[in-house]
This record gives C-alpha cells, sequence and structure tokens, in this order.
C-alpha cells in the first residue's frame, strides 16, 4: 500500500502560513489535523475554479483515489474554512454553493445563470465607485463582493 502524501513537496511561504492558520484553525475547534484536511486545503489552493463541495470531492478522489476521504469531511472542513473567512462562498440557490480560496486579492464575479461559469475581474473604478459611495453615505465599508449575473458569450 503506498503512503498518502500531499503535492506540494516545494511549499510557498503563502501555502505554508496558510496550512500553520489552518492547523491553529482546527486547534481552536478541537479538531484532529488530517491528511484528508490538508488535501482538502491544498486543493482548494492550487485550484483557479469555483468548486463546489462535490467537484472538491471528486477532484480529491481523482487525484488521489488511495486515500480515503469522505463528502462528509470536505463540507465539514468547508464550512470550518468558511466560517473563519480561509474560504468564501458563491450561493447557487438550490444548486448549493461553490467555493474559493478566501486569501486571494480582491475581485468580483460574472456569473452564467445557463451554464454556471464564473469569471472574475477586477475593475479599478468600480472599486474607486464604491469606496466614494461608502463615504459620501457617511458609510464605513469592510468588505464587499459584486456578482453580476447574466449570460456569457458561449451560451448566448
Amino acid at each position: 500500500m503506498s503512503k498518502v502524501t500531499t503535492n506540494f513537496q516545494d511549499r510557498t511561504v503563502e501555502y505554508e502560513q496558510l496550512l500553520n492558520n489552518f492547523k491553529e484553525l482546527l486547534k481552536k475547534n478541537n479538531l484532529k489535523f488530517t491528511i484528508q484536511r490538508e488535501v482538502i486545503l491544498e486543493t482548494l489552493y492550487s485550484s483557479d475554479e469555483h468548486l463546489t463541495p462535490e467537484a472538491l470531492h471528486h477532484l480529491i478522489q481523482e487525484k488521489q483515489p488511495e486515500l480515503k476521504t469522505g463528502i462528509a469531511t470536505v463540507y465539514r472542513t468547508l464550512a470550518l474554512l468558511e466560517e473563519s473567512s480561509v474560504v468564501t462562498s458563491l450561493s447557487f440557490g438550490a444548486q448549493g454553493k461553490k467555493y474559493e480560496l478566501g486569501a486571494k486579492e480582491h475581485h468580483d464575479h460574472l456569473i452564467c445563470t445557463e451554464c454556471g461559469n464564473i469569471t472574475e475581474f477586477v475593475d479599478k473604478e468600480i472599486e474607486s465607485r464604491q469606496h466614494m459611495i461608502t463615504k459620501e453615505l457617511g458609510f464605513k465599508m469592510v468588505d464587499h463582493s459584486m456578482q453580476i449575473y447574466g449570460i456569457c458569450k458561449d451560451c448566448q
């Protein structure tokens, strides 16, 4: 039987910090650090996609079939990570949520209502305008997200 290991032999400083924070988070919640939980975090870290829990579970099973990671572990780990702002989610109503690592630089989303494709974008003018609006209204912005729903050019 082969030993299960993570894919990051040459971990970046950024990932190491994320991993250390994750270990602390687990300790605070009286949870054990397991290879399954680490692989969940690593898969999110190395993915450029917004993943459903099922897609994340499938990716893990594809990459490391010998690693027995249950879907319940994926859901519980995502809930903990979201609660602690390590990951963020986009809600698709009855279709569920898609997750991404929250450590990315701020960006907004274009979401296709036909195929579910998500395109990330950054627009400095929009960001500037949002800050001006909150200032004009005497509102202290702590965080924000913008999601634009429509139909992508491939689905039109």
